[in-house]
């Protein structure tokens, strides 16, 4: 039985330097990853009244 993802990749651009949003597949909430040389960092997309970017998640089975 094959091991459904928790998270999906929805945006990505770059190469060497790689910028890349995840969204949580059980709490739609949106993730920038960003990653340089050796390092990366991975911090949740925020609106303007700091609260976390919620994509639906019906949304997110259409891409």
């Amino acid at each position: 039985m094959a091991k459904k993802s928790r998270f999906k990749k929805i945006y990505s651009q770059g190469g060497l330097k790689i910028t890349e949003i995840w969204v949580d597949m059980e709490t739609g909430v949106n993730y920038l990853y960003h990653e340089s040389g050796y390092s990366g960092g991975l911090t949740p997309l925020l609106n303007k009244n700091g609260n976390p970017t919620i994509t639906s998640l019906e949304e997110i089975k259409d891409k």
